[in-house]
């Protein structure tokens, strides 16, 4: 097990003029103490436009100052948004191996597509392209570290001529790859792809059982095809954390920092508009707190508490095959003097308990996959080289640019269909967005609702459903409960609910409308409660899969 801090760079108002330079401050200090204590990692986030929640626009200018004053922990870019509109692949290649070489070769380069529409938005990105944005990005980006020169890069979404991208990175063949991930399915991307996932889904260690199983699976398996020139066979949990020898004074401290990462969380990616530069996060928060209700028995808890506490709450992470537990403490108003004593408490009481046999356990496991990784890394498709030189030539190069070929009408007619299924949802965003609850369930009622379950009993697809059988029961409050049964190789629709069903998930028809309308994020409603699941969460989070684009789970 190793150990790591997580940076969002939360700064809830009111502001006044240096409140981000102290926070910026505060920050560097915590990490500077961190390595001291013997943290292995800190990771900062690359969000955008995401006030309140997130102040984390330059992830590379934070790291390596933090690079300047520390000696032994790793620098984690947790993770860098690698869609071209947000990042040019090429500046994010030079970045990553700039930073590489000033902190003497600690860097670990985590990737992701970003997910709010603040962001998605803000840069052009369409939602529906980001994956396919993000895995052409990486291909490309990689090759940038180890090509010499670059062989050029011709796709839909990155024409760039050859050129040699420097500089280098210190580690070889680059720094350890990882993934943002937030539901099964990104953890499985993570393992096809051979590198490590990045859960920020709060999982319990039950959960995270299955996941780790799942991803070291699909990892040594035939299907893993490395999307970089090394495989990062790790899989890491984010839980909130304070550390105090007194329980209660650990939770008093931290919980308020958890419970506004959660709302501002549920704002930006749930079903909270925003209107830049305007309200206030926090006022919101404060006001519906006493309604929140408690998380007791929820991973957002289970961090906060005494050292004892906590190594029995790492060990069950551990068990389940967690590799790395990365702890947010500077969250909400969580106090700077309090997040440096439980930092100090932790590297002194819990962290020693697991550094004895550690390097062991990892030689081991290196031992137990490397026949896989090595099959896995000859499945690659190897490192480019140019037959002669290439004479750069800028007239012909941007004129390459400016006239993209004809697109196969295979790609003509798939485009057309998504843009006819988008420009639907389009349509169904903009009748949703700013609408009351109650205009939504007298629009949204039995008749409407038999149409889109009718949809996705129609798009199930057998062969991501690992053998389920049975029913998945959708309780629409108020008073409508409708169910998608699964027998065979087919799925029907049906409304009432049904005896036993594998998997029951609660909410407001309101907010499944805005789910399908594009306009909420399940997770954003899950982390505030309400959408509630009674059942399999792993089953929960395979619905996606199972009922295609119909579904908004």
């Amino acid at each position: 097990m190793r150990f790591g801090i997580f940076y969002e760079h939360q700064l809830p108002r009111p502001w006044d003029g240096g409140t981000e330079q102290r926070l910026y401050a505060d920050a560097l200090d915590q990490v500077e103490l961190a390595d001291r204590m013997g943290f292995d990692y800190v990771w900062e986030v690359e969000h955008h436009f995401l006030e309140e929640y997130s102040h984390s626009s330059a992830p590379e200018v934070f790291l390596a100052a933090a690079s300047q004053r520390t000696s032994n922990i790793r620098l984690g870019h947790g993770i860098v948004q690698i869609p071209p509109p947000v990042n040019h692949p090429a500046r994010v290649a030079e970045r990553v191996a700039t930073l590489d070489l000033v902190s003497g070769g600690r860097v670990d380069f985590g990737t992701g597509e970003g997910s709010a529409a603040a962001e998605l938005g803000g840069f052009g990105v369409p939602r529906d392209r980001k994956r396919e944005m993000w895995h052409d990005a990486l291909d490309a980006i990689t090759r940038m570290f180890v090509e010499e020169p670059f062989a050029g890069w011709d796709s839909p979404h990155l024409k760039m001529p050859p050129r040699n991208v420097i500089p280098k990175t210190v580690q070889k063949p680059h720094p350890p790859l990882w993934v943002a991930c937030s539901r099964r399915e990104t953890i499985l991307l993570a393992a096809r792809n051979g590198i490590g996932a990045l859960s920020f889904a709060f999982v319990h260690p039950e959960e995270a059982r299955q996941w780790s199983q799942e991803y070291y699976r699909l990892l040594e398996s035939e299907e893993c095809v490395p999307a970089g020139f090394a495989v990062n066979p790790n899989l890491a949990c984010v839980l909130p954390m304070m550390c105090h020898e007194d329980p209660a004074v650990a939770r008093e401290r931290g919980g308020l920092g958890a419970g506004f990462f959660a709302y501002a969380l549920a704002h930006y990616y749930g079903q909270g508009e925003h209107a830049p530069g305007h309200g206030s996060i926090w006022d919101d928060f404060s006001r519906d707190r006493p309604h929140l209700g408690a998380r007791g028995t929820d991973p957002l808890a289970g961090a906060l508490g005494s050292p004892a506490q906590l190594v029995e709450l790492i060990r069950r992470y551990e068990e389940a095959g967690v590799d790395q537990m990365i702890f947010v403490l500077q969250a909400g108003p969580n106090r700077h003097e309090h997040i440096c004593e439980s930092l100090e408490l932790f590297g002194k009481k819990v962290l020693p308990v697991f550094a004895e046999e550690r390097e062991a356990k990892e030689r081991a496991k290196a031992e137990r996959l490397a026949p896989a990784i090595e099959a896995a890394m000859a499945r690659r498709s190897p490192a480019r080289t140019l037959a002669s030189p290439y004479l750069i030539d800028e007239t012909a190069e941007t004129a390459r640019i400016r006239h993209r070929g004809a697109p196969h009408p295979r790609e003509v007619w798939s485009g057309a269909r998504k843009r006819a299924r988008r420009g639907g949802q389009n349509a169904l965003a903009r009748l949703v967005s700013g609408r009351e609850d109650t205009d939504l369930e007298r629009w949204f009622g039995p008749r409407q609702q038999r149409v889109m379950f009718a949809l996705m009993a129609r798009s199930f697809d057998e062969s991501r459903s690992a053998g389920f059988q049975g029913a998945i029961e959708f309780a629409l409050q108020p008073a409508e409960t409708w169910t998608l049964m699964v027998r065979g190789s087919r799925a029907r629709a049906f409304r009432g609910a049904t005896r036993s069903p594998a998997l029951r998930l609660e909410l407001r028809a309101a907010d499944f409308l805005r789910i399908i309308a594009g306009t909420t994020n399940p997770a954003g409603l899950l982390m505030s409660g309400k959408i509630r699941i009674k059942g399999d969460m792993t089953l929960a989070s395979r619905v996606t899969e199972m009922f295609g684009a119909a579904s908004p789970y």
